[in-house]
């Protein structure tokens, strides 16, 4: 579609960020997808509104500031500066960036669900949920672990599966566990409230289909409406980190019901600091526009919980809601044990931001499917696009222009119909942004590069200045080249802004918007060329892998200490200090004993843990099983033999790899520099630690 006519009032948000940890580059792909198609929006000179939020309640940011030893706040402020910090060194262009920890988001899930209420949605109903006996707490769904009740996957989370995408309760998982302590959970009665989505269920067929989601994903809604809607669970149990439901004591919000109202109260936000129209946004969609960029794996809670709640508070609908795919690096699934989860502050850290703008922008489509960011193609493409064919423009005619004409333009263009083309590429260039078409886009634009570098090839302006008679015509084919630059940092302003406030500076001709191009530039003086972009040599990329691995396994090292059984990985913490002081009698109940290691082998799916065999005597008569965390560090094969240190009456613990007896005791920041505890020769399997 084409919006050229009439100027546009847009508001467009991205996913919320979890504050639980930093950004990385597969966060980046939706955010830097939003943020091109908002700032060609704004090159269009439409009004388009871009806000975001970070989503600071539930469970885990709870648990992560326990350990850290601080209040939730304290860790959700932390984390939104760090946040705020990377987008914006990604020039990520937010007009707003908020929390859901916020009064506006407050008053909005409160309005939302007494309106819910009032129209009879909210259902109260006594249910089984899951409970941690160790922990002695009512477990979140994300807390809970195990096999999906739908297909069968193992390691899915207690609320939906990311391989079938089936949604569930935590009690109809299948051998479940408790990410919190490793313990069975039980099941207790718990009073909770549900929103009925099923009422909306004609509604949200009709919506569904109504063209404002992609098609790929409307069939996918498709089968769950076909299926029947679920009533959606949106309360917890204390603790909890979150609002409480109003008229209760001790029951919360579920973080997937205030998470995307953050979306309106960043914008209100925005609104009290601007005095722009919220209603005329939120309420009114006769004159204004409302798109939501999104990951395929939320499309359930953006495309079916969350136009039912809109709709039952009276809130405008999405006009659209736009999903996109997951990134590969390298060809594969970004993993942490490769060192290919890599976090935005590493890149950022070594790399420029514009290159990997431009390379998403060269690999986005408006369907769903998953990029690869192959790093030696990113490398070769950015040398290649960038530097090679845009930027080489600029720097082989310049120098000309500068040195023999005084840095002035001539008064007309040489070739006009090669020009035009130029300017008659345009519309269907905009196009391709507008549907977020963005592979297409780029690739189109680099045909035109091509064409203005075979202009400058052919006529050879380096072989004509020579020619005393001749010269002038390096003046009209450099102002041509130059042109021809102007026209394609035009379109490529919304994928590499950095790149264009440097052009427009050194074009000497005020800020570029996409009429710029129909109108070319003359008889004007331009600044001396500045380089505008280097290449990126592969020493770069490889240092910028090498401290990245070195922050996971900085990251990794900290998840072992606070639980060395706990292979999820979702807890990444700061160092903390000395743990509190406790007293011997404490201490004297830990029985710790001299082992020998009997048996090692690997563990099939987990990336940290060796499955250790102990024997607590001479003749191996009694045995322990227990799953350590020192896979990094050794192989299965070098520790059988050994001696150790175990916890011999640590109480047996559930595991989704079997029962752990007990605890090894070893030290070390991590990684491959992780060391069991080995006593001194003359130790026999049984004898006590003192």
């Amino acid at each position: 579609m084409s919006h050229t006519e009439n100027k546009r009032k847009i508001l467009v948000t991205s996913a919320l960020p979890y504050a639980n940890g930093p950004i990385h580059l597969g966060h980046m792909v939706e955010y830097i997808q939003t943020d091109i198609w908002a700032r060609f929006q704004r090159l269009r000179g439409h009004t388009c509104i871009y806000v975001c939020a970070d989503d600071a309640h539930g469970t885990p940011i709870m648990l992560r500031a326990q350990l850290e030893g601080i209040d939730p706040q304290e860790l959700i402020d932390r984390m939104k500066a760090e946040h705020e910090r990377d987008f914006a060194d990604f020039h990520v262009a937010f007009d707003n960036f908020h929390s859901t920890h916020s009064e506006e988001n407050r008053f909005f899930a409160e309005q939302i669900y007494l309106a819910a209420k009032a129209k009879g949605n909210i259902e109260v109903r006594t249910i089984k949920q899951a409970y941690d006996p160790e922990a002695n707490m009512f477990l979140p769904d994300r807390f809970v672990k195990g096999e999906c009740p739908k297909c069968g996957t193992a390691d899915q989370y207690g609320d939906n599966c990311e391989a079938c995408g089936a949604t569930y309760s935590t009690t109809e998982l299948k051998n479940p566990y408790s990410v919190v302590s490793g313990a069975t959970p039980i099941e207790k009665d718990s009073e909770h409230y549900f929103f009925k989505v099923s009422d909306y269920a004609d509604f949200l067929k009709e919506w569904v289909n109504s063209g404002a989601v992609q098609k790929e994903i409307a069939n996918k809604m498709n089968e769950w409406l076909e299926g029947g809607l679920n009533d959606w669970d949106i309360s917890r149990d204390a603790p909890y980190w979150g609002f409480k439901i109003p008229g209760t004591k001790d029951k919360y919000f579920y973080v997937w019901l205030d998470a995307p109202i953050g979306y309106i109260a960043s914008f209100k936000n925005y609104c009290e600091r601007t005095g722009v129209d919220f209603d005329a946004y939120w309420k009114d969609d006769s004159e204004t526009e409302l798109y939501h960029f999104i990951g395929k794996d939320i499309a359930y809670f953006h495309t079916l919980f969350w136009p039912a709640v809109l709709k039952a508070a009276d809130f405008r609908l999405p006009t659209g809601v736009f999903c996109h795919g997951f990134l590969n690096v390298n060809g594969q699934k970004m993993s942490k044990s490769r060192g290919t989860f890599i976090q935005a502050r590493a890149y950022l850290d070594h790399l420029p931001a514009e290159p990997l703008r431009y390379y998403y922008a060269a690999k986005l489509s408006n369907g769903v499917d998953d990029i690869d960011l192959n790093l030696e193609d990113f490398q070769q493409r950015i040398n290649s696009d960038l530097v090679g064919k845009v930027v080489n423009i600029a720097s082989r005619c310049a120098g000309f222009i500068s040195k023999k004409f005084d840095g002035r333009l001539c008064d007309a263009l040489p070739d006009e119909a090669l020009y035009q083309q130029f300017i008659d590429s345009g519309e269907s260039i905009a196009d391709c942004y507008e549907n977020r078409r963005y592979s297409k886009a780029m690739r189109d634009i680099m045909a035109l590069a091509d064409l203005a570098n075979q202009y400058v090839d052919e006529k050879q302006p380096w072989v004509l200045i020579k020619d005393a008679d001749r010269q002038q015509e390096v003046q009209t084919i450099c102002t041509q080249g130059l042109n021809m630059f102007r026209a394609l940092i035009a379109y490529l302003k919304p994928v590499v802004p950095e790149l264009a406030e440097q052009s427009e500076a050194f074009l000497n001709a005020g800020e570029l918007n996409w009429s710029s191009v129909a109108t070319p530039l003359l008889d004007t003086e331009i600044n001396r060329f500045k380089p505008l972009m280097t290449r990126i040599e592969k020493d770069r990329v490889d240092t910028m892998l090498e401290a990245n691995k070195a922050l996971l396994a900085e990251a990794a090292a900290l998840n072992d200490r606070t639980d060395n059984n706990n292979e999820t990985g979702d807890l990444e913490i700061d160092k903390d200090p000395i743990s509190p002081v406790i007293e011997y009698d404490d201490f004297a109940k830990i029985d710790l004993r001299v082992v020998k290691i009997i048996k090692a082998e690997h563990v099939k799916g987990a990336d940290k843990l060796l499955q250790l065999t102990l024997a607590l005597d001479d003749n191996g008569d009694v045995q322990r099983n227990v799953f350590a965390g020192i896979k990094s560090a050794y192989e299965p094969a070098d520790l059988e033999g050994k001696l150790t240190v175990m916890v011999a009456n640590l109480a047996p613990r559930k595991m989704r790899f079997g029962v752990s007896e007990g605890m090894v005791l070893a030290a070390g920041p991590g990684g491959k520099e992780l060391y069991i505890l080995q006593p001194d020769d003359g130790a026999k399997p049984g004898m006590r630690v003192k």
